[in-house]
């Protein structure tokens, strides 16, 4: 049971399922994998989660530690190389 109060948007992990379920709904975890791009930096970075917790993440990772700008063409970009975690 995941409670059904509209205050609490439960997310409940199975990490050793890679599964999350929010608000009762089975969904699959995405990743955002930083070594599979090259970077001045060399970065190992790892983000997995649902796809609203992965993306912002990952959007502030890009902007903060690689120099992108913020766009709408960062945050397209972004979003088409989540990949869902195997």
């Amino acid at each position: 049971y995941f409670g059904a109060s509209a205050v609490h948007n439960e997310l409940f992990s199975r990490s050793t399922q890679k599964r999350i379920f929010l608000n009762g709904n089975l969904m699959a975890r995405k990743v955002a994998d930083c070594r599979k791009f090259p970077s001045e930096n060399n970065c190992t970075l790892t983000i997995a989660g649902s796809e609203e917790e992965v993306l912002p993440v990952a959007i502030h990772h890009a902007v903060t530690t690689h120099g992108h700008q913020d766009t709408p063409e960062l945050r397209q970009q972004l979003k088409a190389l989540l990949e869902d975690e195997a």
